[in-house]
Order: structure tokens, then C-alpha cells, then sequence
């Protein structure tokens, strides 16, 4: 049967990519540390170190994510070789069939399985937090910005993501000034890390009279939400807390008490702010939390091994270096200038299909 002939023939192939998925994994030493793990969380005095202990389970899960993953691979690439079998042996064309399209699934499965070995980072695994700000450009650049974070709580929703936004700054003209969010799943952060830059989109603006080709920019900063187990010093001296009214939608109380915060670090002069929460003090500890974030993220991208070696102005963005284009007009084209990779179907992008840019980008790793 031409179904199963062609899977025959692809078979060596996909064997030969699970073998380098399974020694890019190192499964024999994720066997070997999960042993390890086992046998010090059967021990008595295991939870006399809470956070130790929380931060091993942790690992451990990650862990058995990886194995598992290879092992149900395994398996099914089995099953489709038994299909393949019977159908021939019974000239069962149902079967073939479905061994065909099992094939097709395992190869998807593979290639996400692949992918995740690229993501070893020491905080691929964590949520992510995303900050979006609109650039030069006016009412187009702030309604940029707006449709850049539809975009990526679209991305996140097909994924099976919670989302939290922390804080929304509309404007009054359309669009947003900034947002930021927390994106929380399993390899949030591997997958969105690459995301940061500058986003530039060339269209017809809709806020023109003459109908112009506008060309505006928005800014994406990603960074991984750290765990309370990763302790980050910041003196109180280190930073100036400024409380203001919440804006926007909220209920009643909002514009009633300085339930807003915004935090700026000094010596970076990193500026964060919250004001989604119902108080002050919950909005304070979210700012921290983004903050710390923020801090760890740039102290292992600046290789220094204490925060409060960080210095200099992060708060600037440069718009000259885009990351990727969006063209609406005069053709329909989304191009990331790193991969050289294209997608000419730009609803489809702007609906959260960004997958082959974040998966290109890190088989570029």
C-alpha cells in the first residue's frame, strides 16, 4: 500500500531522530538524577528544608516531563510499526490510514520534543513576564502596541497559557502606552525569551485622513518570573516608591485611593509599575516581584553574578534595530530579520501564529 510504503521508507530516518533527541536529552543521566532525587525526598529529614525541598520537586517534575516525553515517542513510534504490520499483513486500508496519520502526529510530537531540548536554560522553564510599550509614532504606535499584546494572549490562550495582566496603560487617543503580563506554563519563557526587541509594522494608517503609509514601532521586553526560592537583595535605598491613582476599568474604586504603584530602580533606572491589584500593598509586591524579575534577567545577560553590579540606563529603547516587520501594505508579509524566516499571511500572525518564528529562532541556538 502507498500509505505504508512511504512510512517504511521514513522510518530509519525518524529512528535516527529519536536516538539524537534521546542523547541530546542525556536521558541516562535525568535517570540517574532522578534516582537521586527519589531517594533524598524518602528521607525523613526531606521537608526539614522547606524550600530546598520545594525547589527539588520542582526539578524532579521537570525531570520526568523529559523522560516521559521520550519514552511515550518511543512507544508510539512502536505502535505506528505495528500498524503498519497488520495493515499489510490483513490489506486492511483503514488501518493504513490511521497508521499514516499516527505517523504524521508522532513527527509533530518529535519536533516539539526537539525543540524543548533546546530549551536548557537555567530559566527556559519558568513563567514569563511581558512588557509591551509603544513607540515614536503617536495614536498608530500606541494602537501597534495594543495589537502586539492581543497577539501574544492569543499565542498564549492556543498553548494552553493562563495570562494575568498586571498593569495597562490606555491612551486617551486608541490603543495602549504599555502593558504588562505574566504568561504562566511550562517553558513559558524558553518559548517567549526570544520575542524581545522591536517590532516595527508598515499599513494604511486607520487614524489618517489621507490614507498615508505609516510606518510605527513598539517595544516587547520578556523576562522570566522568578521563584521565591532565588533570593534577589534590594535595599530599600536602592529604590524610589511612588503610589499613584489606577486608571481604566476596575470598579469603583478606582481613582479613589493611591492604590497604584511605581517602582524605580536607581542604579539601573528601571522603572515598573502595578496597579491591577485591589490594594497597595498587593500591587507593591507584584512591582517587586517584576522588578526582581527584571533585575535577574539582566544580570545573567550582562554575565555579572550579583544584581547590584548592574548599572546604566535600561529604561531606553532603540528602534533601530527590529527584530521583525509586519507589512499590511503595499503586500501582506511578516518577516523576522533574524531567521530570514517569512509568513505571508499576517491575520494569521496577528491572531497568535507565531510559532514558526519562535521555533525557527531557537533552532538557530
Amino acid at each position: 500500500m502507498l500509505e505504508t510504503e512511504q512510512i517504511k521508507y521514513e522510518l530509519p530516518t525518524a529512528k535516527a531522530g529519536l536516538n539524537e533527541v534521546g542523547e541530546a536529552l542525556q536521558l541516562t543521566s535525568l535517570k540517574e538524577r532522578l534516582d537521586e532525587i527519589t531517594k533524598l525526598s524518602e528521607e525523613e529529614t526531606f521537608w526539614e528544608d522547606h524550600r530546598a525541598a520545594s525547589k527539588l520537586l520542582k526539578e524532579k517534575k521537570a525531570l520526568e516531563d523529559k523522560v516521559l516525553g521520550y519514552e511515550r515517542l518511543a512507544e508510539e513510534l512502536e505502535e505506528v510499526e505495528v500498524m503498519i504490520a497488520l495493515s499489510d499483513e490483513e490489506e486492511d486500508a483503514t488501518l493504513a490510514v490511521e497508521a499514516q496519520d499516527s505517523f504524521v502526529a508522532w513527527k509533530k510530537s518529535l519536533e516539539d520534543v526537539r525543540l524543548k531540548t533546546l530549551l536548557d536554560g537555567e530559566y527556559d522553564a519558568n513563567h514569563a513576564i511581558v512588557s509591551i510599550h509603544a513607540g515614536s509614532g503617536g495614536t498608530d504606535a500606541q494602537d501597534w502596541a495594543e495589537m502586539l499584546l492581543r497577539m501574544y494572549l492569543r499565542w498564549a490562550e492556543k498553548r494552553g497559557y493562563k495570562t494575568k495582566m498586571f498593569d495597562k496603560q490606555d491612551s486617551d487617543e486608541g490603543g495602549i502606552k504599555s502593558a504588562t503580563f505574566s504568561v504562566e506554563g511550562n517553558y513559558a519563557y524558553g518559548y517567549l525569551k526570544n520575542e524581545k526587541g522591536v517590532h516595527r509594522i508598515v499599513r494604511i494608517s486607520p487614524f489618517d485622513s489621507s490614507a498615508r503609509r505609516h510606518t510605527s514601532f513598539s517595544s516587547v521586553d520578556v523576562m522570566p518570573e522568578i521563584d521565591d526560592e532565588i533570593e534577589v537583595d534590594i535595599s530599600p535605598d536602592d529604590i524610589r516608591v511612588d503610589t499613584f491613582r489606577s486608571s481604566g476599568a476596575g470598579g469603583q474604586h478606582v481613582n479613589k485611593t493611591d492604590s497604584a504603584i511605581r517602582i524605580t530602580h536607581l542604579a539601573t533606572n528601571i522603572v515598573v509599575t502595578c496597579q491591577n491589584e485591589r490594594s497597595q500593598h498587593q500591587n507593591r509586591d507584584v512591582a517587586m516581584r517584576i522588578l526582581k524579575s527584571k533585575l535577574v534577567e539582566l544580570a545573567e545577560q550582562e554575565h555579572k553574578e550579583k544584581v547590584e553590579e548592574l548599572a546604566g540606563d535600561y529604561s531606553q529603547i532603540t528602534w533601530g534595530s527590529q527584530i521583525r516587520s509586519y507589512v499590511f501594505h503595499p503586500y501582506s508579509l511578516v518577516k523576522d530579520h533574524r531567521t530570514d524566516v517569512e509568513n505571508g499571511n499576517v491575520q494569521a500572525v496577528m491572531d497568535g501564529d507565531i510559532d514558526l518564528f519562535i521555533n525557527e529562532k531557537l533552532k538557530q541556538k
